[in-house]
């Protein structure tokens, strides 16, 4: 194997035409540099250099090592350039993972700002439930991923490490028509009789209207089972039922359905952002991580003013 350092002084050897001139500008001795090509015309296993009285030149071999040292360094320069790229946030990737709430509420206000200020970096997002995210942060497929908790069911992966954004608390949803539909917030032992339009397929929200409709004394009665949250408006609307939703699932609700905070302490869920702790982050990431932060702080404080 030819020694890099080698071939780098064989190079300058070449491009100054004497081996002291190479010295000169590398700022070594002649010996050393000597020493140096003796090392390598060793590993060659051939001569390099032809000393004549006028000077040096290079023998087949020694023109076949600085061809391939010259593209050697064409690549090294480049590697620099594109480091220097992804440093200044020009280049590169950046995967994100999201939950559907979370992918149409807070991450295209992250995405938005991102592109604007970091249009070269090529931005990709993963969409899925709560196990796929977290296995695409161990898998590496994804950077960073906005996940969410709830207070009796917190977070504990001792290989993530998590970036609290907002408080997402959960509200009562009712048609336009219904007969609280008025109200600036109800109490949960309010709705004993209504009818509930509830989240299918095991999803989190219906566990947190259970632990509501428990703590209000009573058994939700399920009217329809809903697969999104356009269903579960849907449904509310034409007076199926009632339901609650995380307020991010409910930014642009429909106009037949009221949503309306609970008069009792509303379930809330964490907002978060994740990664894996091990994980130096690339420059895209950190900058990410601060937009994901702003963006929320903007949703929180719109949520004041309303």
């Amino acid at each position: 194997m030819l020694d890099t350092t080698r071939m780098f002084t064989l190079c300058e050897v070449a491009k100054h035409g004497s081996i002291t001139a190479a010295a000169a500008a590398l700022g070594y001795t002649t010996s050393a540099v000597s020493q140096q090509i003796a090392k390598l015309e060793k590993e060659a296993g051939q001569p390099l250099l032809e000393r004549h009285a006028r000077g040096i030149m290079l023998t087949d071999a020694g023109r076949s090592i600085v061809k391939h040292t010259e593209r050697i360094l064409i690549e090294l320069e480049a590697a620099d350039a594109e480091l220097a790229e992804i440093q200044g946030l020009r280049a590169g990737e950046l995967a994100i993972g999201t939950f559907p709430t979370a992918g149409s509420s807070l991450l295209p206000l992250v995405i938005k700002e991102f592109k604007t200020h970091h249009p070269g970096i090529d931005l990709r997002v993963l969409s899925g439930r709560f196990a796929q995210l977290v296995d695409s942060l161990r898998r590496r497929e994804t950077e960073l991923s906005l996940l969410w908790d709830y207070e009796w069911n917190r977070i504990d992966d001792p290989l993530l490490t998590y970036h609290h954004l907002m408080n997402d608390p959960t509200l009562l949803l009712v048609s336009e028509k219904h007969r609280l539909a008025d109200r600036e917030s109800i109490r949960i032992t309010e709705l004993r009789d209504e009818s509930w339009v509830v989240r299918a397929d095991d999803h989190p929200v219906a566990h947190t209207l259970e632990r509501l409709c428990q703590q209000g004394g009573f058994t939700p009665r399920t009217s329809f089972l809903a697969h999104d949250y356009g269903e579960v408006q849907a449904m509310v609307g034409v007076e199926l039922g009632v339901s609650i939703a995380p307020r991010l699932a409910v930014l642009n609700p429909r106009p037949d359905v009221r949503s309306i905070p609970l008069a009792t302490r509303s379930p809330q869920r964490r907002i978060l952002v994740a990664h894996l702790t091990e994980r130096r982050l690339s420059p895209a990431a950190q900058a990410a991580i601060t937009l994901c932060m702003a963006a929320a702080r903007r949703l929180e404080e719109g949520f004041a003013d309303t």
